[in-house]
């Protein structure tokens, strides 16, 4: 009877009615927390199909995984300038719900990019360079907001280069790191760094701290062509690791020489002409191997300087016909000699009639299609057929060496 008693009194009663209410509350709250945390995290099996194929979704701690890569790595890129106290936001689903006006979204040289075809997607590829280290805020935004906001602190860490592109010049080296970039385990840097011929001896630091930043898994690349034809490279990048994984882009000698004058003659189009550069007496025929157009073509005279400090079986010879009548097999080929997932394949690839090269549909850093600049696939000069098949014998027989010592038939003298 003083139980009921008590709650007979209005005041009580009031009381206790405002205690339920609020547990209520506190209990759904509880509930509410639960189901956007685990919705937020868990991710949706599925096997990504299509033009974006990359890896398996269902499977968490890889998902999890290639996830965290992906975001860490834009993070990691994302340009400084003009990015104090922005926040990128995207919401519990990683669909793309950028906000930010601006944003920069040529992704030329840095930022990698990963697909997902019906899978959870995080935002878009962009040119992110130089975030790494801060924090980003990322708060729920649109119908699937309630993530609250979390910190991620960029990671990853600059290291000197596990692989390089050391030529050749004028062999389709620009385009090859273009098309590997597309991988995400590949970070590389754009410009061609020179360190092992023109800038040793800045020092190894001053190497690293031009690489982009890494993480696990990840290979840091660089490409500069005149390496393979520096006396001093080999020693000094096996130096740095004699693990170092060596790639050179090879071209019908003849071609590559063409291309070579070509470039020069739109920088200086009064240097003399490609028949006169290339004898040094035109009445005997004699070849001025002297010309690094001519010097650069001689590939076995080159390769026997290398294979001093590396074995073969690091060094991959990529054709650079074949780069562009079937770039995803040369393509597939790097990849297997890098030990990465093969990733690239055909359908990455679309060629474009008017410039006579492969272009990526979908750049690094891009969801446009990205073809090389102008300055590639320069029409030719015409230069008599008797001076070509002048220089066809004479790489002949350096050819045929370079066949036999890489294993290759690059069929440059059928």
């Amino acid at each position: 009877m003083a139980f009921s008693s008590v709650f007979l009194d209005p005041l009580s009663r009031s009381i206790f009615k405002k205690f339920v209410a609020m547990l209520c509350a506190l209990l759904i709250s509880l509930y509410f927390l639960y189901f956007l945390t685990d919705s937020s995290t868990m991710p949706i099996p599925v096997k990504a199909t299509g033009e974006d194929t990359g890896y398996l979704a269902s499977d968490f701690k890889q998902w999890q995984s290639v996830q965290r890569k992906i975001l860490l790595q834009k993070i990691m890129s994302q340009p400084e300038q003009g990015m104090a106290g922005r926040n990128y936001y995207f919401n519990s689903g990683f669909t793309r719900t950028n906000n930010i006006n601006g944003f920069p979204t040529d992704g030329k040289d840095e930022g990698d990019q990963h697909y997902f075809s019906s899978a959870p997607r995080m935002p878009s590829p962009t040119n992110f360079d130089g975030l790494a280290g801060r924090p980003i805020l990322a708060g729920g935004t649109g119908s699937n907001s309630g993530s609250g906001k979390i910190s991620l602190l960029g990671e990853g860490t600059k290291k000197l280069p596990q692989a390089l592109i050391i030529g050749v010049k004028k062999g389709g080296t620009r385009a090859l790191l273009e098309f590997i970039r597309v991988h995400p385990d590949i970070r590389a840097v754009g410009a061609e760094p020179h360190f092992f011929d023109r800038n040793y001896d800045n020092g190894l630091d001053w190497y690293r701290d031009l690489m982009p930043k890494t993480l696990e898994g990840q290979i840091t690349m660089e490409k500069t062509p005149s390496y393979f034809v520096t006396r001093e490279a080999p020693a000094r990048i096996s130096a740095m690791s004699r693990d170092t994984k060596l790639i050179v882009v090879v071209r019908d000698p003849v071609t590559r020489a063409i291309s070579d004058y070509t470039q020069t003659l739109s920088k200086k189009p009064d240097i003399p002409t490609f028949e006169s550069l290339t004898f040094k007496n035109r009445t005997t025929g004699l070849i001025d191997t002297s010309w690094s157009a001519i010097q650069i073509g001689i590939y076995a005279k080159h390769l026997e300087n290398w294979l001093q400090y590396f074995p073969m079986s690091q060094i991959l010879f990529v054709s650079g016909e074949r780069l562009i009548s079937d770039p995803a097999g040369e393509l597939g080929r790097v990849q297997d000699f890098l030990g990465l997932k093969r990733i690239i394949t055909d359908k990455h690839f679309y060629f474009n009639q008017t410039k006579g090269f492969p272009c990526l549909k979908k750049a690094e850093g891009s969801s446009k299609p990205h073809c090389l600049g102008k300055t590639k696939g320069r029409t030719h000069p015409n230069i008599s057929p008797e001076v070509v098949q002048r220089l066809r014998d004479f790489y002949r027989p350096f050819n045929m060496k370079f066949y036999q010592m890489t294993g290759h038939l690059f069929g440059w003298d059928d």
